[in-house]
């Protein structure tokens, strides 16, 4: 499976963007992970092909943030209201190709989580 991130750029503090990633197969969870500067890639927000409660977002996003998808089109969305300069990051969209019942939806808060990972896009938030 392979990961096509778009919709990065540069936003104001306050206000808006809405990042796409398109997979090229069938996919189960998708994420979203970012990586500042000198810091460890950390997680942002994760959703199963069901949705609904198959979410988790990080509390640092939480009701600013919304994850959807569209299964028809293999693609995951990251929609970021209420930006802040430390949301400035380079996103990475992951996917796991495996159905895993059982597995709690907050297990995909990990890297090693998943299978598949995009090439990233940045996003930039100025003050």
């Amino acid at each position: 499976v392979q990961l096509q991130a778009s919709g990065g750029g540069l936003a104001q503090a306050g206000g808006s963007l809405r990042l796409s990633c398109a997979a090229s197969g069938r996919t189960y969870v998708m994420g979203w992970f970012r990586q500042a500067p000198g810091k460890e890639r950390e997680f942002v927000a994760t959703m199963g092909r069901s949705g609904g409660s198959s979410t988790y977002y990080a509390d640092s996003v939480k009701g600013r943030f919304t994850i959807s998808r569209d299964n028809a089109q293999n693609t995951v969305y990251l929609s970021m209201n209420s930006l802040k300069p430390e949301d400035t990051a380079v996103y990475y969209c992951a996917a796991d190709a495996s159905l895993r019942p059982g597995y709690s939806i907050t297990y995909y808060s990990k890297t090693y989580a998943f299978q598949y990972w995009g090439q990233g896009t940045q996003v930039t938030v100025s003050s």
